[in-house]
């Protein structure tokens, strides 16, 4: 506990510019803060800001080259009239300009890339029994003979700094005595979170299974053959056609790689719907081992699992809540540290389970820092960019420099990051200088619901609309991180005010309250 409670130090370093390898040309200034977050807003890669202006202008290209093309168009068309002074090729003038127009019109909707639409989502709330106190965790935990003292006072002083509440849900299975990790468990447990929450959307869209043309299913740990996928199709008789994929091993960022999956897809079928599921098997997490760092995941990770239509059909745009704007994916599996900072790891006893490195919070900075550097040119403001830009591309070349921190706040309305723990949520909110209101939705998923992986955003979402902040034009940063080590944005815009939807797992059935 001495070793935890030391003072953290931080280390500033000039490091000028690099003239060769993949950086070459790229300022650096460096702040060096052991075991807390890297200070990411203090150390700028150029290479990070010019990827986010490729991705602005080859999104924006199209839209400032084609009305230029139908302006010159009509400007040649205007020369028809010398050419056919006659009144009466009037008529036949004008049908001529329309007809022309309107397949200039339609090759540019033909062609102009299609917006993504989330119609709709669900999360799944499991049943009160499996309801977990903080205290009832480390009796059963203790009583499973599993863990030493050393193990039990360590997911002691764990859960207590966590943030993570009194009510939030975990599997009986896993605190048996002598329970090992299996495919039965395992998959009891996904078919109930997933199947749970897909009904749910079912019922809140009123779409048919057989509607669904796309599917994309991910989950981090649990494996299966068949796949989740395939268990879904299987469960609702989805249509025999559908473009199904399964995404394991990607972690608790696997969510937003699934809906950058879709929407790729939606692109290549236009006109359907895409099925997104996010899940995590807790029960196939579990540890019952007494290395203190594979223990972790016992603290954080809770059930649940999270269900999204969407769709690119122009039609569904009157009904959607959101449309999808910005997303953005950084990986930094390159490095070492990075690669190995959560892996899934065999003990000295050959007991399963997830391994979490001492620099996995530095690391998480890194790929936070390099993500939002790219995600910033695409979503801050002109003003906030232009004294960005100046003051990094100006700055002199001093030890004490203290760079120009763009304001995130004026770039979103709402922040959903994913509900980790309290220590990583304080560090961000710091480096961000975002409020307590921007952490709200976060803090209270990690209190209510724990980590439930990849699904964690989308609680954290749904919390929202229980309170009725999403209001029309309002802009949703869902930020998520995970093994790898990936860090990924999706930025969403409400089409329309969202009320209190009927499905929602902070609302009690019969109390119109958040629970």
């Amino acid at each position: 506990m001495a070793r935890e409670q030391e003072q953290f130090s931080a280390e500033i370093e000039n490091r000028g510019s690099e003239n060769i390898g993949p950086n070459g040309g790229s300022f650096f200034v460096s702040v060096k803060v052991r075991k807390h977050l890297p200070d990411f807003l203090g150390s700028v890669n150029l290479k990070y800001v010019k990827l986010g202006y490729s991705y602005l202008i080859s999104h924006r290209l199209y839209f400032l080259i084609v009305p230029v093309l139908i302006v010159l168009c009509s400007a040649e068309i205007g020369k028809l009239k010398d050419l056919f002074p006659n009144p009466k090729c009037e008529l036949t003038d004008a049908l001529f300009i329309l007809g022309l127009l309107g397949f200039i019109l339609y090759i540019f909707l033909d062609l102009a890339p299609r917006s993504t639409y989330l119609v709709d989502f669900a999360c799944y709330r499991p049943p009160d029994e499996l309801k977990i106190s903080k205290e009832e965790f480390i009796e059963l935990a203790r009583n499973s003979g599993n863990f030493n003292d050393a193990a039990i006072d360590f997911h002691k002083r764990v859960l207590k700094s966590s943030g993570i509440g009194q009510e939030t849900y975990m599997p009986r299975v896993v605190f048996r005595p002598d329970y090992t990790i299996s495919l039965k468990d395992g998959r009891e447990e996904a078919a109930m979170v997933m199947f749970g929450a897909i009904n749910d959307l079912f019922r809140a869209t009123k779409i048919r299974p057989k509607d669904i043309r796309i599917l994309v299913v991910n989950c981090g740990v649990l494996n299966t053959t068949p796949s989740l996928s395939s268990m879904v199709i299987n469960h609702f008789k989805l249509r025999p056609n559908i473009q199904s994929f399964n995404l394991g091993g990607m972690g608790c960022a696997a969510g937003i790689i699934a809906i950058d999956l879709a929407k790729d897809l939606l692109n290549a079928y236009p006109g359907t719907y895409a099925l997104v599921v996010s899940t995590e098997a807790v029960c196939y997490t579990w540890y019952k081992g007494n290395d203190l760092d594979m223990l972790l995941s016992n603290c954080f990770f809770r059930m649940g699992a999270a269900a999204m239509l969407l769709s690119s059909s122009r039609l569904d745009r009157w009904r959607a809540k959101y449309e999808l704007k910005q997303l953005v994916r950084t990986h930094k599996g390159m490095d070492e540290r990075s690669f190995e900072s959560i892996h899934l790891k065999e003990d000295a006893k050959g007991t399963q389970g997830v391994s979490v490195s001492k620099d996995v919070v530095e690391v998480g900075g890194h790929a936070l820092k390099a993500n939002i550097t790219t995600l910033g040119p695409l979503v801050l403001p002109v003003s906030e960019q232009f004294h960005f830009l100046t003051n990094l591309l100006f700055r002199k070349k001093k030890t004490n420099y203290k760079p120009y921190i763009p304001d995130y706040k004026l770039a979103f309305e709402h922040v959903c990051v994913l509900a980790t723990s309290n220590k990583v949520l304080d560090e961000i909110q710091k480096n961000l200088e975002l409020t307590e209101e921007y952490m709200e939705a976060s803090r209270k998923t990690l209190e209510r619901f724990g980590n439930t992986s990849s699904s964690s955003v989308w609680y954290e979402l749904a919390y929202l609309e229980a309170t009725s902040k999403i209001k029309r034009g309002d802009r949703v940063w869902q930020l998520a991180f995970g093994s790898g080590f990936k860090c990924n944005s999706v930025v969403w815009k409400a089409l329309n005010n969202v009320g209190r939807p009927k499905q929602n797992p902070w609302l009690d059935e019969d109390k119109d309250e958040c629970s």
